[in-house]
């Protein structure tokens, strides 16, 4: 018999508690398991001939050979001196039989013990039931981890929205739905990457750390570098290291990484996600809307194999060609002005105030368009819809349109209410450009405190016309995945610390 370890004779229950302890009985089987030399915590590993997918694929050719499959107990049926259990790995469910008659009297001791939760690895060999359900029969079974914690009950489980997020890991254990949306998160990026590659799109890395906040209009979560004694800012973008990455000679760009921005935590927004940036150079706005369009269309093909998706409700068409309609007919339509009828901060206080809307009267007239279009318009763009040609003072990076001043290259692409993609036929003129970021810093638009001078710099020494591109993937899954919270397609979004 094995001597237990001082710690856990404390801890482990030297009496046989109540089977309604569940925490405590399980504590104690591990006891009984650990003084028999049984520890289930010691194995290192377990050779599986197959994986439980595998194995059903290929059940017939396999009746004859032993099998070897690991993973989790999640049912258990049976009394006496014969028990079925499911077993479950990463790639699926398989029933299991066991019997005193084949494992004896002391193992089949040890099997009937089992919890749900409990690891195992088995060895057996395959057979139908009379109701012709694919089987194991068991030979041999191997502890692998103890669970001391019960899991949540089969069909009342995991209710609590919070609690799921809180411990994504029983999430992920209990319910296949919730697995395989993370399976075609994972699958969905692997395909915007084959897209971009054979196009001739290199992926590159810049740095999370930034000494300036810069390339969009965001607050930022600031940090402190012990190394440079400087305070540092976790990024709201990419955009202006890929620039400079356009001005070096590359052509074709790609980044898929995460962003941070100190603001709202909703539905559709969570303080850090995963963005694509893009930069294409020598094409405008137009080659980056056809590029979106084709990706879209890609992605839904190979991953969903539909181009209809269902976003609560309502039924999406991804199918091409998507709309366009330009931003200002947009405004009229659901506002009631054109933007030179808001030319300042009075005009749009005073139309979001004839809407009802919601509003921070102390923010910028910049800020306070955006409210305006996000709340009035945003929610009416359903189905795809190509938004062309932004206001100038929405888009200090994009090139203005010579004819329309107020107006500048760039579009965004709405689904089911949320913007999915944004992009620019990015300004390269370094004059212009500085003027924009001065004109932000005066009117204390959020995210630009300072000149990002080497950025300026770099425009100096000539980029080319250049398409640019920024996809918010989390949004983009909500989307393809149909789900309308945006934290059900985050493993571990971010929640407020427990008490």
């Amino acid at each position: 018999m094995s001597k237990l370890k001082p710690f856990e004779d404390e801890w482990l229950p030297k009496e046989q508690p109540p089977p309604d302890d569940q925490p405590a009985m399980r504590r104690y089987k591990l006891r009984k398991l650990k003084e028999a030399g049984r520890d289930p915590f010691d194995a290192v590993q377990f050779n599986r001939t197959h994986t439980i997918a595998e194995l059903l694929a290929k059940f017939d050719e396999l009746a004859s050979e032993e099998v070897r499959l690991a993973g989790r107990i999640r049912a258990k049926r049976g009394h006496g001196k014969a028990i079925f259990f499911d077993l479950a790995d990463a790639s699926g469910r398989i029933q299991l039989f066991s019997n005193v008659d084949v494992l004896g009297e002391r193992n089949f001791g040890w099997v009937k013990e089992l919890d749900l939760g409990d690891i195992v690895g088995v060895v057996g060999e395959l057979f139908r039931t009379r109701t012709g359900e694919k089987s194991v029969r068991v030979k041999a079974l191997a502890m692998l981890a103890k669970a001391l914690e019960p899991l949540p009950e089969k069909w009342h489980g995991l209710t609590d929205v919070e609690q799921r997020y809180r411990h994504r890991y029983l999430d992920l254990i209990m319910s296949d739905d919730v697995r395989q949306r993370f399976r075609l998160r994972s699958q969905i990026i692997a395909e915007m990457r084959r897209f971009l590659d054979g196009r001739d799109f290199m992926e590159v890395e810049t740095p999370v750390l930034e000494p300036i906040a810069g390339g969009a209009t965001a607050n930022p979560f600031i940090t402190h570098y012990e190394a440079l004694d400087s305070d540092f800012y976790l990024r709201i973008a990419m955009e202006l290291k890929h620039k400079r990455l356009i001005v070096g000679g590359f052509e074709r760009i790609y980044e898929i990484g995460r962003i941070f921005r100190n603001e709202g935590i909703s539905t559709r927004h969570n303080p850090e996600f995963t963005m694509l940036e893009l930069y294409w150079a020598y094409v405008d706005y137009g080659a980056i809307l056809k590029l979106v369009e084709d990706m879209l269309v890609q992605l839904a093909d190979s991953t969903l194999g539909t181009r209809k998706v269902k976003l609560g409700d309502t039924e999406i068409d991804l199918s091409p060609p998507y709309q366009q309609a330009k931003f200002d007919d947009l405004l009229l339509a659901h506002t009631g002005a054109r933007l030179e009828e808001l030319p300042d901060k009075d005009a749009a206080v005073a139309k979001l105030r004839e809407l009802g809307l919601e509003f921070n009267k102390d923010a910028p007239y910049e800020k306070l368009l955006d409210e305006l279009w996000s709340k009035a318009v945003e929610p009416q763009l359903v189905q795809p819809v190509f938004v062309m040609d932004y206001p100038l003072a929405l888009s200090p990076l994009a090139k203005r349109i010579p004819d329309k001043p107020l107006f500048t290259y760039r579009f965004e692409l709405y689904i089911g209410g949320m913007e999915i993609a944004n992009a620019f036929s990015e300004l390269n003129d370094p004059i212009d450009q500085r003027a924009r970021m001065q004109q932000q810093i005066a009117h204390a638009v959020e995210g630009y405190r300072e000149l990002d001078e080497d950025f300026l710099l770099a425009l100096e020494y000539g980029m080319p016309p250049t398409g640019g591109l920024g996809i918010g993937i989390d949004r983009l899954l909500m989307l393809l995945t149909g789900q309308t919270s945006i934290r059900e397609v985050i493993l571990f979004p971010q929640l407020r610390k427990e008490a």
